[in-house]
């Protein structure tokens, strides 16, 4: 099974790449037949786990698929397989009825054909992501049938069952909406690339060069987690889906260097959170905020996030720093590195991977293309260079395989890639149609602007009480959801109130609600990704998500920041964005070292302390008046001047250590030394 499943999972790709070659047929037809072959491919995936993998005979598979233990899972996902093929291929054939000559109209049978696929799609939607998911659609419909009962303003004269089937399904909307065809256009093809840098051993680069900063500074066991967790959440598009991939690894190694479990899983829950923000990928919500905002591109909104994600890493970087190191042991960084490469085969895996994000941005920033242009180059340019790069090493004799052995390996890892790439799309595709479907009919109750209107009215038309409220919202609605899904539903929902009723710039609002969607993972008491990550390190839930709140305070001040100083997101660089992103970053340091730095004085000196960085801090990141923040800056630099003069341990010393700590030794104890 897991070889049918690589065989269709190839043709699967074919027809997403001759689609972005050639767009001759219209993209929500296009959409209807990507989330039809989506779909069966994540039956098919659910059908080979039942299996146990699918690594026996395809007889044996099917056997055991179909066997006593697994006999209605499997007969519901035959079924559900069933219906998506007839109803796909229903509509994909009578498209332009159903989307132009019977717009509004159906008949009977088309009605009961759409209540059954929407049934289909719960259940599938239930099987990626649970009940938590499961729970926001079911809603969604039932205030959309009967939202007559709703309290308040949120009430409405609900809508038939016919209309919402059309809704959902038989409009070509829904479903097949808006975002389903962003996925099939854009997305996807972004996913094949991550797939093909899974299969050709990017991670372990990534892996490799995180080890080696371990060499040259005290924390680099834990700033391993850091960066290989940002840089594959980046592309993985689930904080909490990454946490669980790269927290399989990076905890247990923290654990080992002797890390608290608390402490670890607190590092690799905002590591991974840290990745959703960071460009080009933002995990995969880039794509989406550039389609919702008009006038702008897909690099203006890369441009936008690099000063807040700048912010972000830098401080989760400190922060890291100064709870690891007095927990980490004496350990080697060679020992790291079982299977130590060689300096030039470490160069060509760089040029190897180097190469199509190269592609990446000379498409998307010089040539300015479409995005689905840039990533058909970028996936094409991966398969190139990750297919011919072990051929011309095994030709050039560079190399100890053969090449006929190299050949084979190219070609079944160029394989397990688009299978990769498959697992990870069909997830996203999935919750972003079903995401789809509740939102066009939260738009037909017309709830946007009774939550606009609300809002309004809980502020006051006070706009930081405004925010604080949004952002409540915000978290609310982003638990347990990936980032595209819990970003695509603020966006729709809060952010046209913070830019129509505050006059909000379109980017601040839609960054805003972005960074606040993405602090449900973090906040307690749900913190999915805290919940996976001390679930990996045994860890005490609450002591963890205390400890992740810590390392990742600036995040929650951070959207406040677009707020007041909008032009940090504004896509331009000019020298009043540096000034405020400088303000904002020195303000995020002081808030991470009154919070987290270990202070050797006393409670009645420490207390106050903390307190007095943390407000420096964040009267820097978000006072509106420059005069305001150039003090708050005087009063951190004094309150740290002071510190170094008396304090133990000294900064400067934590900061020399920081840029070149080889030379230091450690203690024989095992532990950094705390004066």
């Amino acid at each position: 099974m897991r070889n049918v499943l690589i065989g269709l999972s190839v043709v699967f790709w074919m027809i997403v790449i001759w689609y972005a070659w050639d767009q001759t047929i219209p993209r929500a037809q296009y959409g209807v037949i990507f989330f039809g072959a989506v779909l069966e491919l994540f039956i098919l995936s659910e059908l080979m786990d039942l299996a146990g993998g699918g690594r026996d005979e395809l007889f044996v598979d099917l056997k055991r698929v179909y066997g006593q233990a697994n006999r209605i899972e499997s007969a519901l996902l035959t079924l559900s397989a069933i219906d998506v093929a007839i109803t796909c291929a229903y509509i994909a054939i009578n498209f332009q009825t159903l989307y132009v000559t019977r717009q509004g109209r159906a008949f009977q049978h088309e009605i009961y054909m759409a209540a059954i696929f929407t049934l289909v799609v719960i259940y599938l939607t239930w099987r990626s992501f649970g009940t938590t998911f499961l729970s926001i659609i079911l809603l969604g419909i039932a205030y959309g049938r009967w939202g007559m009962f709703a309290p308040g303003p949120l009430a409405h004269g609900g809508i038939g069952w016919d209309r919402l089937m059309r809704i959902f399904v038989l409009s070509v909307d829904g479903f097949f909406g808006f975002l389903t065809q962003l996925v099939a256009a854009w997305i996807a093809l972004f996913l094949l690339y991550a797939g093909f840098l899974k299969a050709y051993g990017a991670f372990d680069l990534i892996m490799r060069l995180a080890f080696r900063s371990a060499r040259y500074i005290d924390s680099g066991i834990a700033q391993t987690a850091v960066l290989s967790s940002a840089v594959i959440g980046s592309v993985n598009g689930s904080q909490t889906a990454n946490a669980g991939m790269t927290g399989s690894f990076t905890i247990p190694l923290m654990k080992r260097n002797g890390i608290k479990p608390e402490t670890a899983g607190a590092i690799e829950a905002v590591a991974s959170t840290s990745g959703q923000v960071l460009p080009p990928v933002m995990g995969a919500a880039a794509f989406i905020m550039a389609s919702l905002i008009t006038g702008i591109t897909y690099a203006d909104v890369i441009v936008a996030g690099l000063i807040p994600a700048a912010v972000l890493v830098v401080t989760i970087f400190i922060a890291v720093h100064y709870v690891s190191v007095p927990q980490l042991d004496n350990t080697d960084p060679e020992d790291l590195i079982q299977d130590p490469m060689p300096r030039m085969a470490f160069l060509i895996e760089i040029v190897k991977y180097g190469v199509p994000l190269a592609i990446l941005i000379y498409k998307l920033g010089i040539e300015q293309v479409t995005v689905m242009t840039a990533a058909l180059w970028t996936a094409t340019a991966m398969l190139l260079t990750g297919t011919l790069t072990p051929l011309l090493l095994a030709m050039a004799g560079m190399s100890d395989e053969s090449i006929s052995a190299s050949a084979r390996r190219s070609v079944w890892e160029t394989l397990d890639g688009a299978r990769e790439g498959v697992v990870v799309l069909a997830p996203v595709a999935i919750i972003l149609g079903a995401i789809n479907g509740v939102v066009d009919v939260l738009t037909a109750t017309g709830v946007p602007t009774s939550i606009s209107l609300t809002l309004m009215e809980l502020s006051g038309g006070v706009l930081w009480v405004a925010a604080v409220l949004a952002m409540i919202i915000c978290i609310i609605l982003g638990l347990g959801m990936p980032t595209t899904a819990s970003y695509t539903i603020v966006a729709l929902l809060i952010a046209p109130t913070l830019i129509n009723q505050f006059f909000l710039p379109e980017l601040a609002g839609h960054f805003f609600v972005f960074y606040a969607a993405i602090l449900a993972g973090l906040t307690p008491p749900i913190a999915t990704c805290v919940a996976v990550a001390c679930g990996i390190a045994g860890a005490d839930f609450w002591k963890s998500c205390w400890e992740a709140v810590k390392l990742s305070a600036p995040l929650f001040v951070l959207p406040f920041a677009f707020v007041y100083h909008p032009e940090m997101v504004s896509a331009q660089f000019d020298t009043q964005v540096f000034l405020t992103g400088a303000f904002a970053m020195v303000g995020a340091i002081a808030m991470i070292h009154g919070i987290n730095y270990p202070f050797a004085f006393g409670k009645p000196i420490t207390l106050p302390a903390r307190f007095a960085f943390t407000v420096t801090g964040i009267v820097m990141m978000l006072h509106p008046s420059r005069l305001v923040q150039a003090l708050a800056l005087i009063v951190a630099v004094a309150m740290y001047v002071v510190q170094t003069a008396v304090g133990r341990p000294k900064p400067i010393g934590v900061l020399r250590r920081t840029v070149g700590s080889t030379s230091r030794k450690r203690p024989q104890t095992g532990k950094v030394e705390r004066k």
